[in-house]
């Protein structure tokens, strides 16, 4: 068994293409040297997919396809899309490799319905591939530095992904805290963190609510510890929600927005414009969710991932069903990666009176409201659309009042331009999972 592994790892050696590219941080190699990388990158992919992965041998022969046809990034728009119901089918049919090669395989959430999707990784690609660009910038965490990962770690790739990149790529010490697991309790991580006092984390945005509320209740602020950064992944998140966790913990939160099935996608700096797109993992594209045509900067449409580090289980022209756009300003910070602004779900979108309404949008303006507090659902009936409904508690120490109900029924109106009906509860329950920010009910008959 021994022996096996370390033939494994002599096996996979490091692809000339990465060595040649990444003698530098990812996240400050100028624009055309990435641009170069990506084309390059771009062509290993297709041909390797076009000889060995049964799915997209036949999706090419039936697109009429080869891999001569694309010779730049332009050309992507000649290959066919990837979608959750292709993944939905036998994964083993994605592969590139031989099915023993596979080390490791997670599993969708489910917050999309529909059969699981799994996601088949070598240790390649997982480890010696996905690793070899670092976002040192980005992520400025090293050796001496103990990073909170308060993540789930079974099934989902989100908990392992960080754990194996924190450890491999910057050398920190992890906490393997979890989230919503047999063992993962957020008393148990209140625990851990005050006992080994941290300086980094790394968590949901709603979750990071929650460790705070049992801290309290612990006796316990998480301001008191000298934190260095934190990082909200896993859930969307509007800037007003983002800034009420910065002031729970006390420090500085940027974004991280990746996929189970495309992987890391963008990293918030502390400028907080935007996502900058991890053009060494991915190209990124937005393409009109209809038609399925690329649309131009400052455009919205659906997000369209092609995996550049991924050789054994290739992903291409995959539809996230997440929203977005480019933005074509450059960053203060100087980071040279493009920017990529998040615009929720298409599954989350709030139709009204005819109107669809992104949560996060939505959200931003709820969270402006003093009296409101962390905690809230934006309620969506079949056959009533004509205003905006929503759950919400209230702040501490804000009492529950007709008046107040009908006080923010009316900001909210104002500042989204739709009627709005809010109704203020005692509690809403705490997710163990991914904290569900619309709810879909049915109708009263």
């Amino acid at each position: 068994m021994t022996l096996a592994f370390e033939d494994r790892i002599r096996a996979a050696r490091t692809p000339d293409l990465f060595r040649r590219y990444f003698r530098e941080a990812s996240d400050a190699m100028p624009p055309e040297r990435l641009a170069a990388y990506q084309t390059e990158a771009l062509k290993e992919i297709v041909a390797i997919a076009h000889a060995k992965s049964p799915f997209y041998q036949e999706q090419f022969r039936q697109a009429g396809v080869r891999p001569d046809d694309i010779q730049e990034r332009a050309d992507l728009a000649k290959l066919p899309f990837t979608t959750k119901d292709d993944l939905r089918q036998d994964p083993w049919r994605f592969l590139a490799c031989d099915k023993a090669d596979v080390s490791i395989i997670h599993v969708s959430t489910g917050t999309t319905g529909g059969k699981p999707i799994y996601v088949l990784h070598t240790w390649a690609d997982y480890y010696m591939h996905d690793l070899a660009p670092g976002f040192p910038v980005l992520v400025p965490v090293g050796r001496g530095d103990m990073v909170l990962n308060a993540l789930p770690y079974e099934m989902s790739s989100a908990g392992l992904a960080f754990h194996k990149s924190f450890i491999n790529s910057c050398g920190a010490t992890v906490l393997t805290a979890g989230k919503g697991g047999a063992y993962s309790t957020p008393e148990k991580t209140v625990q851990m963190i005050r006992d080994l006092q941290p300086n980094c984390a790394i968590t949901t945005p709603s979750y990071a609510v929650t460790l705070h509320e049992t801290a309290l209740k612990e006796g316990f602020d998480l301001k008191d510890l000298p934190w260095k950064k934190m990082w909200l992944t896993g859930e969307g998140s509007s800037p007003a929600f983002r800034e009420r966790v910065e002031k729970l913990w006390g420090t500085r939160a940027n974004m991280y927005y990746g996929t189970l099935e495309g992987g890391v996608v963008g990293i918030e700096c502390d400028e907080h414009r935007g996502y900058h797109v991890t053009e060494s993992h991915v190209i990124l594209e937005v393409v009109d969710p209809k038609t399925g045509t690329p649309l131009e900067p400052l455009e919205v449409g659906e997000i369209v991932v092609t995996c550049l580090t991924r050789r054994d289980a290739p992903l291409i022209r995959y539809r996230t069903q997440d929203l977005g756009y480019f933005d074509p300003d450059p960053c203060p910070c100087g980071v040279p990666l493009p920017l990529l602004h998040l615009r929720g779900r298409q599954g989350d979108q709030i139709r009204i009176n005819g109107v669809d309404f992104s949560p996060f949008y939505l959200e931003e303006f709820l969270m402006r409201q003093p009296e409101v507090g962390n905690w809230y659902q934006f309620i969506v009936k079949k056959g009533d659309n004509d205003r905006l409904k929503i759950r919400t508690e209230l702040a501490p120490k804000v009492t529950a009042t007709a008046e107040l109900a009908d006080k923010l029924s009316s900001k909210m109106e104002y500042a989204v331009g739709v009627p709005c009906a809010v109704e203020i509860v005692d509690a809403i329950p705490r997710p163990r999972g991914k904290t569900v920010r619309v709810v879909r009910e049915e109708a009263a008959p």
